[in-house]
């Protein structure tokens, strides 16, 4: 009997983030990607959301390492965290490893991992894992699809990717070499990006941008540009460079993730502009605003990122006015469209005109669409197939379509986050949930999982808090003062002192008539009822209420 192959989704399946799946055979882990997912309105405070890292914690001495298809956060991001408490080899491309490094650096973690390179069409064995690696276009260089040999066959992960035939670097994702695998070996399971499964037609190429851009270029010939992107968008990054050097004017960077990623690309040669064309920001001030392109970071208004900071007055670097013309390149992600069009508004206000993905076609999607997935599955032509990387309309969107095009649905498994799928002599068979697919949020220093917290921190940010003190005395049974209510985000300062003496004396009389009948315990749950029916009739508001009960 054949070794049996088992594939555990850590993340990323029901969510775009916090990218991670475990591949086990034998005795042996291999992990694929390890990203993070970005907090929304619902998690108020978090840095980011880690994968389930708990799986891996419990098989640390089998993990023979990490193959990272591409350096975007959703699929990196997660390392800094996973190798405090782990170490294994880490494979990317150079690319991928110099973002990589840079993030190890700073937390002083380059002891736990060696960073080793691969490239285009390298084949290497990983433990007993034999690996080839595909070149694949994406919104970001260096993309790589992973042919994972196993004794159940080949499992193909398509990582992120579009079949886009006129990449800005020329690099497409290759067909070619899938199709010949296909045919002299099969594909047993295919893994695909679900992105964009619910989206018709084909994604369009990156290369569309630069009319685009040369178009608004010429629209503010006269106006200093200011051009917000992603900074792994190195491919986009090229294409402003290219018509801005061509109009005259010369690059600057703003921000430091910019600063960083646009210095690796030139130092690899992924990104070509001459030296003569690059100046420093603190230098911009040196020549006219039609002399100069600022690329910075901040397309998506994320808070005291550059751009969101010029807009209020606030980076040291760039003065926004009246001689600035700035460019969105990218589409808002969803959930950032409110805070988007809040930092618009306040560039506007200080007299720059604004070019937004509502007016032009200024970004086009790394993630390819129905047709680019039809062409995959076509070429490929797995045995089975698990749609990944996705939310989960994506998810059901793609397992559909793979059946539209003649897969038998017993071929077909969707899978969420903490699921396990088995390859076996018997094929492709799912093995429920075999790890609670928790989130784990990042605080600070602090990485703990449930939502309680951010429960707590929504009701805090959106109505305040109540606290109520009371002091008894245990041996008499009685206050020795009375309840003092204090309030903050509750109401406004102007009313929060009537408020709260009122407030108090409801307290006071709950409390007495509570020691009054004798009762025992319970007392706190007094507090809190009192303190809250006096808010919520007063107010109409539903504060978070902390009762201190101290009895001395």
């Amino acid at each position: 009997m054949t070794a049996v192959v088992r594939i555990t989704f850590l993340g990323g399946l029901g969510d775009i983030g916090r990218n991670c799946a475990a591949i086990e055979c034998g005795d042996e882990v291999l992990v694929l990607d390890c990203g993070v997912l970005f907090p929304d309105e619902d998690t108020p405070g978090a840095d980011c959301v880690l994968p389930d890292l708990e799986y891996l914690r419990n098989r640390a001495d089998k993990i023979v390492g990490c193959v990272c298809t591409h350096g975007h956060e959703d699929h990196i991001g997660g390392l800094p965290h996973a190798l405090q408490w782990l170490s294994f080899p880490i494979y990317a491309t150079p690319f991928t490893l110099g973002l990589i490094q840079g993030r190890l650096a700073e937390r002083g973690l380059m002891d736990r991992t060696d960073l080793r390179p691969i490239g285009d069409y390298d084949r290497i064995k990983i433990g007993n894992f034999d690996i080839e690696f595909i070149p694949v276009t994406h919104s970001i260089p260096s993309g790589l699809i992973s042919a994972i040999r196993t004794p159940q066959g080949v499992i193909l992960h398509s990582s992120d990717f579009k079949l886009d035939l006129n990449p800005v670097d020329g690099r497409r994702t290759d067909l070619a070499r899938i199709g010949s695998i296909a045919c002299d070996e099969g594909v047993r399971l295919l893994l695909c990006d679900s992105t964009n499964s619910d989206l018709a037609g084909t994604t369009r190429s990156e290369s569309a941008m630069s009319g685009v851009l040369r178009e608004v270029f010429a629209d503010h010939s006269s106006k200093r540009m200011v051009v917000a992107a992603f900074s792994s968008h190195i491919h986009r990054i090229q294409q402003v460079a290219d018509v801005a050097v061509a109009d005259g004017r010369k690059v600057a960077t703003l921000g430091l993730s910019m600063k960083r990623n646009f210095a690796l690309a030139r130092k690899l040669g992924l990104l070509q502009i001459p030296d003569s064309a690059v100046i420093d920001i603190a230098q911009a001030d040196q020549y006219g605003p039609e002399q100069v392109c600022v690329v910075a970071t901040g397309s998506q208004g994320e808070i005291r990122s550059t751009l969101a900071m010029a807009a209020t007055g606030d980076n040291r670097w760039i003065d926004i006015g009246s001689d600035d013309a700035v460019l969105l390149s990218s589409s808002p992600i969803p959930g950032n469209e409110a805070r988007v069009a809040k930092m618009i508004n306040r560039l506007v206000a200080r007299g720059a005109e604004v070019i937004h993905s509502g007016q032009l076609e200024v970004h086009t999607s790394g993630h390819g669409k129905q047709e680019e997935l039809r062409t995959l599955h076509t070429v490929a032509d797995p045995e089975h197939f698990v749609p990944v990387h996705g939310e989960v309309r994506h998810l059901v969107a793609h397992a559909e379509l793979a059946q539209q095009m003649g897969m038998p649905p017993s071929r077909v498994v969707r899978a969420r986050d903490g699921d396990q799928v088995e390859l076996s002599d018997k094929g492709l068979s799912s093995n429920g949930k075999v790890t609670s697919g928790d989130y784990y949020y990042v605080n600070g220093e602090i990485v703990e999982r449930g939502e309680d917290l951010f429960r707590d921190r929504t009701i805090l940010g959106s109505h305040g808090t109540v606290s109520v003190v009371v002091v008894l005395s245990r041996k008499d049974r009685c206050l020795l003062a009375k309840p003092r209510l204090e309030s903050r985000g509750w109401v406004g300062e102007e009313l929060s002192r009537d408020l709260e003496q009122a407030g108090a004396e409801e307290v006071e009389a709950a409390v007495k008539s509570f020691l009054d009948a004798d009762e025992v315990g319970g007392l706190e749950r007094v507090v809190r009822r009192a303190a809250g029916q006096f808010v919520n009739q007063n107010t109409a508001r539903r504060p978070m209420i902390v009762p201190l009960v101290l009895e001395v």
